[in-house]
């Protein structure tokens, strides 16, 4: 049984669970859970990262934690118990994993790898927190290192910034919203600026010394030297190195490395250096035998230096290797550094090349505590401490220190009766007033204990040796009186003995008789001469003796001998128990001199501050002696001193003493009758304020007042303490007199001078630290009152002296942060001064920082939730004082313009932040108490008016996005809870005053403007947000969004008729607001909607408005990325519900359908748009887009947008026709007029005219470089008639100019026909303007049906291809899917005039074919009935689905829909006759090129005839026999009888073309394709027989054959004509066979160029019906010739190889196959279709600019390009398109022609055209007459129909013939319109079949 749990309630999952049990709960490794119920090893609960799906777990993949729980039961929250710093960081990780992997996909990788190192090195500080073993300092460093690291990745990953105390994340709720505010600041400055060390530390540690020539011990010495000053600035690091270089202490770190603390700043240049001595203990002279003496002595060995800027550069721990020079002249010893540092190094040799002293140095940056934190492992190896000499900079109190500083300077001493100079040395010792020597009190340096006596180095036969040792002498203050130093001077002997030979001493005494320490300086000592035996333990012999020259010259009595040798040292004293001090001491010494005290307190102020900080607590005590001894005589002078003391103290050199004196006050200070002398010198002084001319001693006194006090108040204390609280009351008149003197002083106004106002400055400026004491003493309402009425008795005129002022409002400040202040009681006595004021600062926009300074420690007190009552009456007075000025303030501030300085900038924004935070936690404070009373306080409805006014503008101010840095969403968040709850109170108050007849609209529309821009607030969009602070916003605040959005609603209600105000006003806000992806948001603001529009309804009686300003809107909010596909059908659905039962529903639905498909084309717009380059897609949307506008919407500015942005996708996409067709659609929305148009997108400021020829400019730009030069030219001359009318024949000149060249480019430049591809879009996943809909597209230049496929498959990654061309059913429609159904489409041009004329050049006819095309047609086989197996022929039908679409193509766009689509079905005969209509076309065709030379090579001839004889032969046209001249479909379709005929009239036409086309084979065929020629003559004969063919005469007569222009068709210009086979021109103007149609077969294995060539060979017609153009459908053959024919050939007779019962039933019907499969050829347009009768008029022609070009210079025959094999070639060709775009460009017109369109020179006569009628017994053609003496084979019969064979069955003998000669026939057709045909001469008719 499930129970809940009780402690098990957090967890932490350690396995991941798949959750495959039943209700189980799936859970990764790392997830938290919260747990609700558990029974028997499992628990029921849920993941915190996904709280609404709850199941079971078992609990041994759960780790339990702690955790407190909140609100118990069905809503409880869990809280784990861990360190706030362990759950943040484990939050902030989750959150940067999924970050982090996405900075790998967005390849960031140098951030990537940075935050990776940073989260492990937060996971290693994670476990060490864990774990626990943490000392409390280290926890702490912990703490800080990884809250910096998160601060540094939130920032990197541009997360919030998290307000932390002491380490620990905040609560916003938990402090006040002004402490909030500086959290945050504090840490958004630390995270800006950082804070410059201002102490540095220089770790030094001592290697090794590398050089060759060692083998003694070494003393290295390290000290910091300042080469400016010429003087070292620290003391010494001394240590000692073993034979080979290395520290003779390994194993005590802290004796061979030092730290040089306390550096500053400034001590951080090039001109310090850290300089190194090296002494080498040892024989006198380094190269000396081992032997020669046992003596050691300390002789220079080198030195080296480094400047301490070299290490700035890099915290390098690298060893530095430094140069090591020796020294070369001893005598100069003492200044090596120095001549090293000026580079005067040439002297000095190295020690060896690869010599050099390795040394570790590092500068630490930071005071020495947290240096001993950072870098705790140096510290706890041991290191020595190097000082700075004397004191550092900062004197700390409790430093004690008695340090004696000696140089040993230098020496002067005789020879001593020797040839050669002494070498000499001193040794000193430090000797005590009995003559005992003081043991190690003599310090070398840092890294060396110190020692008892010091030897210093000898120079070799020197007797003016200079040595500038320097010796520190720690020597304790109670041995320094009577104690003395003695320097003994020998002289070292280099003789084998090696005795050392005193021949002297020095000493000097450490203090004076009058208890002065020796002083500061130089001292030169004498030297008193001595034999070696002399014994100096007797310090009575010497002592009598003088021991300095200064004191000699004084005392003249000595004999000069004495004097001639001297020795000088330099002592300094860093001691802070001794003094050089005379005045000092005699003021410490009071006692033995009374006489002089008056004096020693007057000479007190001259004494050096040191010196009296030192003796700080004796002189206290002195001071206050001498008061106890006589108040009257010596009251003033002491107070004097102790004023001059005080203020000392606050001298930053002397600032940390002030705990010094404190500490004497609280524990030393006994004087407990001083208060009554204080009080009373201090109100003398006050008194004499006033009068007095001087104010800068009383200015001393009132500086030293919190001392005073403090020394007042400690002794009276002490006073009742010993009396048992004697004389109170006396002592409270004191005090109180005291304050009457100050306060009438501060109230009284400086009169000229400003002293006086100084004055007072200074005293306020110390009066706060006064409260504290005077707590100690009396009552907290007592203090507050007399505080109260001390800072009330200020003058209250503000302009009279600013500094004042500001001193005063210091005061205030210091006083809010006083101890008094924090107290309530005392805080409301005090809070009506301190806001006075500030209201008077404020008024005047005076001192703003320091205002807000203070008003945010006033509200930094008042916690949150505070419910006490003295806080609430506190809220009162500040409401009633302050928050009218608070509001204006801050308005003001945010009205202003920036100052242009980064730091003032600076310095506003902090002060706006401040105001606000201190606006903020005023109103959250707030109750409906102090709500009600504010309003309340209002007298008329103007003040309420201003008020709320005043607060919606500044609420509209804290929400700016700049008002806060963007890191601060904590903040944002706060202030959003804040502003929602005041506006919910406030709303109250708009409804009871401002509704009915006291309506505002101006206050309305400021509430909702506020509303709105609240709820589309960046950082309440909570879609945005990562899920676990999305969880955490909604827990704390819920979704503020929503709440508002019902406080809209609710507004809006009330408004009643006042809402009509509103419209259309609103419509925008509340769309922006509706269109935020929020379900409960939606819900509530859609509805307003219809409101709106009843409203309007009711006013108007139409919502045009409503719907006008709703489309505005919709699209730039919708292009701003608002707004999806549910709010489209919540839109809907929501508003079509609201009008169900309105009167006016109707045109309600027709609005909302209206709004509904914008939305639609918008959002599949914006979908689109996100893509990269410019594909279909974005052109379709677009266009569909721009259609609505103008069509639906009528909103031309939107239009002509759209227009431009359409127009610049196809330029972008190189489709230049489309974008002149683009911009033409702007063009014709402008007249010829010069109406000023306004500046709009890229134009400028112009006249309608000036536009206008602008775009019509541009428009011929884009129709030249997209070869539409026919529509170039007709804009060309329309803007040369403007030019014409306004004369401006220049511009006229230019257009004219340009048409002529537009002329020549249609004549010379190769222009490509693009294939059409009709395309259908099913299923409801495609955007709605594709959706279930089919188009049909253009193709681009070379493009055949398989790119095009694989580009719409690109384009469309998800759709799957059908691969049928069926028509699709609803489930299709229907699917959640993508489905593509493509296939190629045949183009029927609409105008055939041009077509159809004679001698217009293939160039023109090309253009015309494939522009203004509406219409298009594709066939699709199938078989009716049972199928024969012999004759298939006999079932084969065709459904011809013709396309119209909406728009002619090219147009705006690629691709048009399909409006209409018709469906005929065409009869197997229909088939039959347009086949063989086609074939005939084609062999007439080629016969024509032939005869008129055209073809260089007559293979495609051979072909076609050998094709058409060889497949009749086999069987061929004879199943067209079989199938319909037979009795019984004679009889079963009576109604076929005239079609019938026509086939018949067919196949006698076809016989003979092939008699006629043999003849002119036989004349043109060369030599080695005889035999060819002979058997197909051979087989012409059996064909003719095998159709039963007798007399060709009477066939003749009955079906007299023409070629009226290549078609066996009546056209308008055909002529009769007669021909012979010689070629002899009979006809003047031009051969009916003289123009070559064009048929455009497709095969499966031809490319789009072969196509266009079988085409032209195969001479099928072009017209609409006699194209037969290979058409999408499901049936294909698959041809594997390289040249296999057209499919509609190869499939149209019953070819010997098609008809063979041989082949397998597979083969046979492969036609049948509905698979449109890549290796197989759709061939629906294979099959021909009945034909119009004013079609049939229709005859095309090609010429080469049909054809593809590579180079211009080319003729028509080279240029053709070489079939390369393709798949998927379903292609219907390049065919004529029309062009016109719904009658906006016109098709050019042809220019008129005479009758008479043959040249004299060119044709002997001109037949005018005789346009013969059609008969349908005669046929369509004129009677062919090939001579005037016809020949007339008795061997034909009339009535058998002329053998019709397939292309195909021409394709064996083609794939026969060699590479070659196929290349050959490729590039040898030619094709012309010009040339006439040569007539065949009249031949026998052995000649003709020979």
């Amino acid at each position: 049984m499930w129970i809940p749990t009780e402690h098990e309630k957090y967890g932490v999952v350690i396995a991941s669970f798949r959750g495959t049990v039943p209700y189980g709960l799936s859970l990764e490794i790392g997830d938290t859970v919260q747990i609700l119920e558990k029974c028997d090893g499992w628990y029921r609960g849920f993941a915190l990262k996904n709280p609404n799906i709850k199941g079971i777990f078992p609990s041994s993949y759960v780790h339990l934690k702690n955790a407190c729980v909140k609100n118990k039961g069905q809503f409880e929250m869990v809280i784990p118990t861990e360190d706030s710093v362990i759950t943040e960081m484990t939050s902030t990780l989750r959150d940067w994993g999924t970050m982090w992997k996405q900075l790998y996909v967005r390849n960031e990788g140098d951030l990537f790898h940075r935050l990776w190192h940073i989260m492990n090195e937060i996971l290693d500080l994670r476990r060490q927190v864990l774990v626990g073993h943490l000392t409390h300092d280290r926890m702490k460093d912990v703490k800080r290192h990884i809250t910096a690291r998160l601060d540094w990745g939130n920032e990197q990953l541009g997360l919030d910034l998290v307000p932390r105390k002491e380490y620990a994340m905040v609560d916003p709720e938990d402090i006040s919203i002004t402490e909030l505010y500086r959290l945050m600041e504090h840490r958004h400055r630390k995270k800006d600026t950082p804070v410059q060390a201002s102490s540095h530390h220089l770790f030094v540690q001592m290697k090794s010394l590398m050089c060759s020539n060692l083998g003694e011990e070494l003393e290295v010495i390290f000290s910091l030297f300042d080469s400016k000053e010429n003087r070292p600035i620290s003391e010494r690091f001394f240590l000692r190195l073993n034979r080979n270089g290395l520290p003779k202490a390994p194993d005590k770190p802290e004796r061979h490395c030092s730290l040089f603390v306390d550096l500053g700043s400034s001590e951080l240049r090039k001109d310090i250096y850290i300089t190194v001595h090296i002494i080498r203990i040892g024989r006198m002279g380094a190269g000396e035998k081992k032997n020669a003496c046992s003596v050691q002595y300390r002789r220079p060995f080198g030195c080296a230096v480094l400047s301490i800027a070299d290490l700035l550069t890099g915290e390098t721990k690298d060893d530095l290797i430094l140069k090591v020079y020796m020294c070369n002249t001893e005598s100069e010893w003492y200044q090596i550094h120095e001549n090293i540092i000026k580079k005067l190094n040439a002297r000095y040799n190295l020690t060896g090349s690869n010599a050099g002293l390795a040394v570790s140095l590092q500068l630490l940056h930071g005071d020495i505590e947290q240096i001993r934190r950072e870098y705790s492992s140096v510290f706890s190896h041991g290191v020595s401490i190097t000082r700075k000499l004397g004191f550092s900079n900062i004197i700390m109190p409790g430093e004690m220190r008695n340090d004696l500083y000696i140089t040993i300077e230098r020496g002067e001493f005789e020879k001593g009766g020797k040839s050669v100079a002494r070498n000499v040395e001193v040794t000193m010792f430090i000797v005590e007033s009995s003559g005992q020597t003081l043991k190690d009190f003599i310090s070398f340096g840092s890294g060396e204990p110190p020692a008892s006596e010091y030897h210093s180095f000898v120079l070799y036969h020197n007797n003016s040796p200079r040595w500038s040792e320097l010796l520190k002498l720690p020597i304790p203050v109670d041995k320094f009186r009577g104690a003395h130093i003695r320097f003994e001077f020998r002289h070292c002997s280099t003789k084998e003995k090696g005795e050392k030979k005193l021949f002297g001493f020095s000493f000097v005494p450490l203090m004076q008789e009058d208890g002065r320490t020796l002083p500061d300086g130089t001292h030169e000592l004498i030297v008193h001469k001595c034999e070696e035996n002399t014994n100096l333990q007797d310090t009575t012999r010497y002592l009598k003796l003088p021991f300095s020259k200064g004191i000699l010259l004084g005392n003249n009595n000595q004999a000069m001998k004495a004097t001639k040798e001297s020795f000088w040292i330099t002592s300094f004293l860093c001691s802070t128990k001794l003094t050089q001090n005379g005045d000092m001491l005699d003021l410490l010494k009071w006692r033995t001199h009374p006489d002089k005290i008056t004096g020693c307190l007057s000479k007190l102020k001259e004494i050096d501050g040191s010196e009296i900080v030192k003796f700080l607590q004796d002189t206290l005590d002195t001071l206050f002696g001498i008061l106890d001894e006589n108040s009257q005589k010596y009251g003033s002078k002491v107070f004097d001193s102790l004023v001059h003391i005080i203020n000392l103290l606050q001298d930053s050199k002397f600032h940390h003493f002030k705990p010094v004196m404190d500490t004497y006050i609280e524990s030393h200070f006994a004087g407990a009758l001083a208060y009554r002398d204080l009080i009373k010198v201090l109100k003398w002084y006050v008194d004499r304020i006033t009068e007095a001319e001087r104010q800068e001693h009383i200015q001393e006194v009132l500086k030293a007042q919190e001392y005073i006090f403090k020394y007042i108040v400690q002794s009276r204390r002490l006073f009742s303490l010993a009396t048992g609280g004697q004389n109170e009351e006396e002592f409270r008149c004191c005090i109180q007199e005291l304050l009457m003197s100050v306060r009438f002083f501060l109230s009284q106004e400086s009169k000229g001078s400003g002293a006086l106002s100084q004055s007072q400055a200074v005293f306020l400026s110390s009066f706060p630290a006064v409260y504290s004491e005077l707590l100690k003493l009396f009552d907290v309402r007592e203090v507050a009152n007399l505080v109260q009425d001390t800072l009330g008795s200020l003058p209250t005129i503000v302009h009279v002296d600013d500094a004042l002022q500001a001193v005063k409002l210091q005061c205030i400040g210091k006083t809010v942060e006083s101890q008094l202040y924090t107290n309530p009681d005392s805080r409301y006595i005090l809070l009506p001064v301190v806001l006075h004021h500030l209201h008077m600062h404020l008024q005047e926009q005076k001192d703003l920082i320091m205002c807000a300074r203070i008003l945010s420690n006033v509200f930094c007190l008042i916690k949150k939730n505070s419910s006490e009552k003295s806080v609430l009456e506190e809220i009162d007075v500040i409401v009633a004082s302050l928050l009218d000025i608070l509001l204006r303030t801050i308005l003001e501030i945010t009205s202003r313009p920036q100052p242009s300085g980064s730091t003032m900038r600076l310095q506003f924004q902090d002060v706006t932040g401040e105001f606000v935070a201190c606006l903020l936690s005023l109103l959250r404070q707030m109750t409906d108490r102090h709500y009600q009373q504010l309003l309340d306080s209002f007298n008329t409805k103007e003040e309420l008016r201003d008020f709320l006014l005043q607060i919606f503008t500044v609420f509209r101010i804290l929400i700016r996005p700049e008002m806060f840095p963007k890191d601060w969403t904590v903040m944002r968040l706060v202030a959003n809870n804040v502003i929602i709850t005041t506006v919910l109170y406030l709303s109250d108050a708009l409804r009871k005053n401002f509704l009915n007849e006291n309506f505002d609209y101006k206050i309305w529309d400021s509430y909702f403007y506020l509303a709105v821009i609240f709820i589309n607030q960046l950082c309440l969009q909570l879609e945005m947000f990562t899920p676990s602070k999305k969880k955490k916003v909604l827990e704390k605040y819920g979704d503020m969004r929503v709440t508002m959005g019902c406080e809209i609603f609710s507004m809006w209600q009330n408004l009643g008729e006042h809402k009509l105000h509103f419209i259309p006003a609103l419509i925008g806000p509340f769309l922006e607001v509706t269109l935020i992806p929020q379900p409960d948001l939606r819900n509530v603001m859609i509805p307003i909607f219809h409101d709106m529009m009843d409203w309007e309804q009711r006013r108007s009686g139409n919502f045009k408005q409503v719907e006008a300003k709703l489309i505005d809107k919709l699209d730039s909010l919708m292009s701003e990325g608002k707004g999806d596909e549910t709010y489209r059908e919540l839109f809907n659905s929501i508003l079509l519900k609201k009008i169900e039962r309105e009167t006016w529903r109707e045109s309600g639905v027709s609005l909302i359908a209206t709004v509904t498909r914008l939305m639609e084309r918008l959002l599949d717009y914006r979908d689109c748009m996100k893509m990269g380059e410019v594909d279909g897609k974005k052109i379709g949307c677009t266009v569909s887009l721009l259609n609505f506008y103008k069509t639906e919407l009528n909103k031309e500015e939107m239009y002509i947008r759209y227009i431009h942005k359409l127009y610049d996708l196809h330029v972008k996409a190189q489709n230049f026709t489309e974008a002149a067709y683009t911009l033409l659609l702007y063009d014709e929305l402008l007249e010829w007029s010069d109406r000023p148009l306004r500046e709009f997108l890229t134009y400028p400021m112009q006249t309608e005219w000036q536009r206008k020829e602008h775009l019509h400019l541009a428009i011929i730009q884009n129709f030249d470089r997209g070869k539409c030069w026919e529509n170039g030219i007709i804009l060309c001359r329309k803007i040369a008639e403007q030019y014409e009318s306004y004369y401006d024949y220049r511009n006229l000149s230019k257009m004219r100019m340009m048409e002529a060249s537009l002329y020549d480019k249609i004549m010379d430049q190769q222009r490509l026909e693009p294939e059409f591809f009709r395309v259908g879009f099913y299923g409801k996943k495609f955007p709605f303007f594709l959706r279930n809909k089919e188009f049909v597209c253009r193709g681009h230049d070379y493009e055949r049906l398989e790119a095009f496929q694989q580009r719409m498959l690109n384009e469309f990654p998800h759709a799957i291809a059908m691969q049928h061309a069926n028509q699709p059913d609803e489930t299709i429609f229907q699917a959640e899917a993508q489905y593509l159904q493509i296939y190629a489409v045949t183009p029927i041009p609409e105008s055939q005039e041009v077509l159809q004329r004679e001698g217009v050049p293939d160039n023109i006819k090309s253009f015309y074919k494939v522009n203004h095309i509406w219409k298009f047609r594709y066939d699709r086989p199938f078989h009716k009935g049972t199928k024969d197996k012999e004759n298939e022929f006999k079932s084969l039908w065709v459904e011809r689905t013709s396309l119209y679409l909406v728009q002619s193509l090219p147009g705006i766009s690629r691709w048009f829909e399909v409006e209409k689509r018709e469906v005929v079905e065409m009869s197997p005969l229909e088939n039959a006759i347009e086949v063989l209509e086609n074939k005939n076309q084609q062999l007439k065709t080629l016969i024509s090129q032939c005869q008129t030379r055209q073809m260089q090579n007559i293979n495609p001839l051979t072909m076609c005839l050998n094709g058409v004889i060889d497949a009749a032969v086999n069987g061929g046209v004879s199943r067209y026999q079989e199938a319909f001249f037979v009795k019984e479909y004679i009889l079963s379709h009576p109604e076929d009888g005239e079609k019938i005929a026509r086939l018949r009239e067919l196949m006698l036409e076809q016989a003979q073309i092939l008699e006629f086309g043999l003849a002119v084979h036989e004349k043109f065929v060369p030599q080695d394709m005889r035999p060819l020629h002979k058997k197909l003559v051979d087989q012409f004969f059996v064909m003719k027989s095998s159709l039963g063919i007798q007399e060709f005469s009477a066939c003749i007569q009955a079906s007299p054959v023409h070629f009226p222009n290549g078609s066996p068709r009546v056209c308008r210009n055909s002529a009769p004509a007669s021909m012979s086979p010689d070629g002899t021109r009979v006809i003047p103007r031009r051969s009916p066979l003289s123009y070559p149609a064009v048929n455009r077969y497709s095969s499966s294995s031809l490319s789009s160029q072969a196509s266009a060539e079988v085409s032209n060979i195969t001479g099928q017609s072009e017209s609409s019906d006699e194209v037969f153009n290979m058409q999408p459908s499901p049936s294909t053959s698959s041809l594997s010739s390289t040249h296999s024919a057209s499919p509609n050939v190869t499939s149209s007779a019953p070819s010997s190889a098609r008809a063979s019962p041989l082949l397998s039933d597979k083969h046979k019907h492969s036609r049948e196959n509905s698979c449109l499969s890549p290796r197989e050829r759709p061939c629906s347009a294979i099959y021909p279709t009945p034909v119009e009768p004013s079609q049939r008029l229709l005859f095309n022609h090609i010429g080469d600019g049909a054809l593809p070009r590579s180079d211009p210079n080319l003729s028509a025959p080279e240029k053709a390009v070489n079939p390369t094999p393709s798949s998927w070639s379903l292609d219907s060709g390049k065919e004529a398109k029309n062009m016109a775009d719904g009658g906006k460009l016109i098709s050019p017109p042809v220019p008129p022609r005479p009758t008479q369109t043959a040249s004299p020179a060119r044709h002997t006569a001109s037949v005018s055209p005789s346009p013969a009628g059609r008969s349908p017994l005669k046929g369509s053609v004129q009677s062919f007459t090939p001579s005037p003496v016809e020949y007339h084979s008795p061997g034909l019969i009339s009535n058998s129909p002329v053998l019709s064979g397939s292309y195909s069955s021409g394709i064996s003998s083609l794939s026969r013939c060699s590479t070659s000669e196929t290349s050959g026939f490729e590039n040898q057709v030619q094709f012309t319109s010009r040339v006439p045909i040569r007539l065949m001469k009249q031949k026998t008719p052995g000649e003709m079949f020979t």
